[in-house]
């Protein structure tokens, strides 16, 4: 009898739904973002660090299309930007730090005008859950004009999360936010990784980056200064046994740690 143990055969990791390889940006002589490569899978939240003018915009920015990386390949749900950019924009949303909004058009009507452009049949069995979550079901019917600077955001995120996007970029998506605005938003994020889109977050908020990101990328200058895991990033730059929170590591790494003892 043959008592070899049996082949066990590992299911293929699925393709990262963000690849991003050599994305560099120049205006003019000056390199925004430089040779930048990095990945991020389903299920995954990485929170976007760095110095003001490390490239943070601007490298979310290339990602969503807004701006043409002067080189360089994003690929989003396995779509090349450059070559196939109505594909990959069908499956992401970018959340600017400055909600953009139509200043004659409800809260409904932003929705429904959404709905037809990304072709969401059933817009209306998604939308109320998701005003629903946001708390704006008692704004539908009122103008831009009519809401405070967070309910904008949140409009902004209602939309954009309407087409069930597999990737989701947030550039300081917690401004304007209240407290109890702030914990539900979190909750969001962490609802949309566990249904598996994969998440990029920019943010100066880290101890918030912290309680809702898996992994870290820390740019400086344009440039990569290191990525990976919360965990790994705190056994790599702790001091002592009960490692490093994200504020320390972004000190530690980027050099910025100019405290007097």
């Amino acid at each position: 009898m043959d008592n070899a143990p049996p082949l066990i055969v590992e299911a293929p990791a699925a393709p990262p739904q963000i690849e991003v390889a050599g994305l560099t940006k120049l205006y003019g002589d000056f390199a925004a973002v430089s040779d930048l490569c990095f990945s991020v899978r389903a299920g995954e939240v990485i929170g976007l660090v760095g110095p003001n003018g490390a490239g943070k915009t601007t490298t979310l920015r290339c990602l969503a299309g807004i701006i043409p990386a002067t080189r360089g390949t994003v690929r989003i749900g396995g779509f090349d930007l450059a070559q196939n950019p109505i594909e990959a924009k069908r499956r992401l949303a970018f959340f600017s730090d400055e909600p953009r909004l139509f200043d004659y058009l409800t809260v409904a009507q932003h929705l429904t005008f959404t709905a037809r452009i990304y072709g969401v049949a059933n817009y209306q069995e998604i939308q109320r859950p998701l005003l629903e979550e946001l708390e704006m079901d008692d704004k539908r019917d009122k103008l831009p004009s009519e809401l405070s600077r967070g309910m904008k955001q949140k409009l902004a995120i209602a939309c954009g999360l309407l087409h069930s996007p597999e990737v989701i970029f947030f550039d300081e998506p917690l401004t304007g936010l209240d407290p109890v605005g702030i914990r539900r938003m979190k909750d969001s994020i962490l609802r949309r990784a566990r249904a598996g889109a994969a998440i990029l977050i920019s943010s100066h908020l880290l101890h918030l980056l912290e309680e809702v990101c898996s992994h870290v990328l820390i740019l400086k200058n344009g440039r990569k200064v290191i990525d990976g895991t919360l965990e790994e990033m705190r056994q790599k730059f702790s001091e002592q046994a009960g490692g490093a929170n994200l504020e320390e590591v972004f000190f530690r790494a980027t050099g910025e740690d100019k405290r007097t003892p």
